[in-house]
């Protein structure tokens, strides 16, 4: 359950009420406190956030000579692709869309969902892939609405190679490994341009529109489990395996446009959206050469069946293996076991070489990388992910899946592998190993030895804060995009041999206005122990004292608390969080604190929330609370929540559980009771629930109601397709009858979350409103 502003995790204990023993005063402040002139409401949603026109989509060209990127020279939405030449230091424009390119008005319905699920807010291009082949020409392909671009670089003019109709928009193109052909999905059926003969194969046939799709990635597989695509190229570019989407047996959700000035089919969607408990989508795995052909249907059926724990519920993930050896991973329905399954391409027989299984879950991941040359005494093998020890550790298994030993250990986490060099035995990845708070890149030696300790990996970023890297294709050099809560985001090019900086390719100016004018100051990070004695930690915005005077302020609680996601951290977007900045700005304390649940911390801490939403979580903000309090920095009484999904969901249930501690709560399409929620992602942390009623019923919000005395304002878009306005009306239908107030702003036409900028202002005035009154 991504979300788009936080995300999600739950707890909840015991109720504590603390009176504080000093003087409470009142620091709403006169003549400034409502000064609009320094930080106008607007700030809050203008995009990009501060410091965040850095270059992105960054890659390497084949040869290692450009690298290459989406850029804003006008620091907004809108982006073309530029490269920067390591040769001559100097950057140029290479390709600008001939019609303006992408904008939330000129694509399908279908890429819209898309948008929302990958949380896309880009315009102009959004994406493009280098074209990889024997030929010395650079080439990029540029998908647009429009169609299907390819740009030779110092070529004025790109060519339109594909033209795409508006009322058949091709879905998801990806040029195969050779770069002489591309896939895309049209029409719910996959199809094949081939460069050179310039002919289009189609090559699945017996689409029946969004009932049974060919080579499209289901709405689970997008939203929950971060698969976003249905088809993948074989590494040697001869086939392609697909899914096959079958939703008929799914009863579909019907969202009503209840804000269009029509009515009918234009004003209505309706979802294959599969409730927790119910039966999910059938999903196939097919084979078919990239010539067209028969299609070898593997042996294997996911999903489509009410098992309480089919071992094989979930197509996780697929991977192509050197030899045209097909891997796929499938994981139960209770989330205990994952398999990888191996499959004979021409006659879809299977072979399982490994199984993962975990008593709390097994989290999805990237990391399993095919070996083709040969490592140890073993070749055709693999590097495998497992948190077996809690911590996620890379791991070296043979062909058949028999694991040699481990490649990394140690109460840390491995988070991505950024490359593999199988010649000279080294393995590069992304890693908590300095602290959860930050992201580095490391290596390592790739092949255990047994008979010695392991080396420690070899820190190659230097900086506080966090790294994301991308490594050239010789293992020479990378590229390093770094930011702190000091340091804006910057794009340099580093030595892979020791990490040193070759050269800057992108840095902020040395003061950036906006950061100036607003005074975004970083907020302080602070650890504080659980109920249980656990640390946490934790983001404090204080006023301005010699503005607003000394503390205890009003306080606002700015939460997530959901699993899969880290809200402080030694990162630059927690210092342009421009709603905490503006409220900060306002005489208002806000306070960040990433509960027992969130992610980055193993699997013990995460896995400390399973059955438990809405309990251990919500203790641990209440927790944080009463640490604040009993700083000096918050006074009882007057402490709000804030949150968004996950956090709208905690907001509210956190404000009825702890009555006596918060004053109000602002609660952002939250979901209200998990019922109403979709499987992969409530089935994991809650269970079935036919098994886990009591649970359900607990951390379901209108359990609570009558517990409620704060103010309460629901925030939610009538269209949302992830979180169901029905969740917000159920609430409502509580609060009624419970007797008790609440405030409501809808957004008739918005989803997950409003995205109109007259919508997003009106809103954030609207949130403003709610909390200078209600705090």
């Amino acid at each position: 359950m991504q979300f788009v502003e936080d995300k999600e995790n739950k707890k909840l204990k015991r109720l504590r009420s603390f009176e504080n023993d000093m003087p409470v005063t009142d620091n709403t402040t006169p003549h400034h406190f409502d000064d609009c002139s320094l930080f106008p409401i607007e700030e809050i949603i203008q995009t990009p956030l501060p410091g965040y026109s850095a270059p992105t989509s960054i890659s390497f060209s084949p040869d290692d000579t450009l690298v290459t990127y989406l850029f804003s020279p006008d620091q907004n939405l809108s982006r073309k692709v530029f490269a920067f030449d390591l040769k001559t230091n100097k950057q140029e424009l290479i390709f600008s869309p001939p019609d303006g390119g992408l904008d939330e008005s000129n694509i399908s319905p279908e890429e819209k969902l898309r948008r929302e699920r990958s949380r896309e807010r880009g315009l102009g291009v959004t994406r493009y892939e280098w074209v990889k082949t024997s030929s010395k020409k650079k080439t990029i392909m540029v998908p647009l609405p429009t169609g299907i671009y390819f740009q030779e670089l110092h070529s004025s003019k790109p060519e339109l190679i594909l033209p795409i109709s508006p009322s058949s928009p091709i879905i998801d193109p990806h040029l195969s490994p050779d770069g002489t052909m591309l896939a895309y999905v049209e029409d719910s059926e996959l199809h094949v341009l081939n460069f050179f003969s310039d002919e289009i194969k189609q090559l699945t046939f017996g689409a029946n529109g969004n009932i049974l799709t060919h080579g499209l990635a289901e709405y689970i597989a997008q939203e929950e489990m971060d698969r976003k695509n249905g088809y993948w190229w074989s590494l040697d570019s001869k086939f392609i395996a697909f899914t096959e989407v079958d939703s008929s047996e799914i009863p579909l959700f019907r969202i009503m446009h209840q804000g269009k000035n029509s009515v009918g089919l234009e004003a209505q969607e309706d979802h294959a959206y599969p409730f927790a408990g119910a039966s999910n989508v059938k999903v196939r795995l097919g084979v078919v050469s990239v010539t067209g052909g028969p299609i070898t249907w593997l042996d294997l059926v996911c999903g489509g069946t009410k098992e309480p724990d089919n071992e094989e519920e979930y197509l996780a993930r697929v991977n192509w293996m050197h030899g045209d050896i097909l891997v796929a991973q499938l994981l139960n329905r209770s989330h205990s076991k994952l398999k990888i399954v191996k499959f004979d391409i021409k006659t879809g027989q299977r072979k399982v070489i490994m199984v993962e299984e975990q008593e709390t879950w097994v989290n999805l991941h990237d990391c399993f990388t095919p070996l083709d040359k040969g490592v140890a005494k073993h070749s055709g093998g693999f590097i495998w992910a497992s948190e077996k020890t809690g911590f996620r550790h890379l791991y070296l298994h043979d062909a058949n899946g028999t694991c040699l030993g481990p490649i990394t250990e140690g109460e840390w986490m491995v988070e991505q592998i950024a490359g593999v060099n199988e010649a000279s035995g080294l393995i590069y990845f992304t890693a908590t190993l300095d602290g959860p708070l930050e992201s580095n890149l490391y290596c390592t030696k790739l092949c255990p030895d047994s008979s010695q300790t392991l080396l420690g990996p070899v820190r190659l970023t230097h900086g506080k804060g966090k790294h994301a890297v991308i490594l050239d294709h010789h293992m020479q050099s990378f590229i390093d995009i770094h930011d702190s809560l000091d340091v804006p985001p910057r794009v340099l090019l580093c030595s892979l041999n020791h990490g040193s900086i070759i050269m800057p390719l992108y840095e902020q100016p040395g003061t950036i206005p906006r950061i100036k004018k607003l005074q975004l100051d970083p907020p302080q990070i602070v650890q504080v122990q659980a109920n249980d004695g656990t640390i946490l930690y934790g983001a404090l915005y204080k006023p301005n004292a010699a503005k607003f005077g000394p503390p205890p302020y009003k306080t606002l609680v700015s939460v997530y608390g959901g699993p899969s996601v880290q809200c402080v951290s030694d990162s630059w977007i927690n210092t342009v969080d421009m709603r905490a900045q503006y409220l900060r700005s306002k005489g208002i304390l806000v306070w960040k604190l990433d509960n027992r649940g969130s992610a980055r911390r193993g699997l013990k801490f995460e896995g400390a929330l399973k059955y438990k939403s809405g309990s251990i979580d919500a203790d641990d903000q209440l927790s944080g609370a009463e640490w604040l309090i009993k700083q000096g920095l918050a006074k009882h009484g007057h402490i709000g929540l804030y949150g968004w999904s996950y956090g709208g969901y905690m907001s509210a249930i956190t404000l009825a559980r702890f009555p006596d501690v918060f004053r109000c709560a602002v609660a952002g399409a939250p979901v209200t009771s998990w019922d109403g929620y979709d499987t992969f992602y409530t089935e994991k942390y809650m269970g079935l629930p036919s098994q886990n009623p009591t649970g359900y019923e607990h951390s379901s919000v209108m359990h609570h109601v009558h517990k409620l005395k704060g103010k309460l304002l629901l925030v939610h878009g009538m269209i949302d397709e992830n979180v169901h306005f029905r969740h917000t009306a159920r609430l409502v239908n509580a609060l009624g009858a419970a007797g008790k107030p609440y405030e409501l702003l809808i957004f008739p036409d918005e989803r997950h979350m409003p995205r109109r900028h007259s919508d997003r202002v009106y809103m954030e005035e609207r949130i403003w409103e709610f909390i200078e009154r209600s705090l």
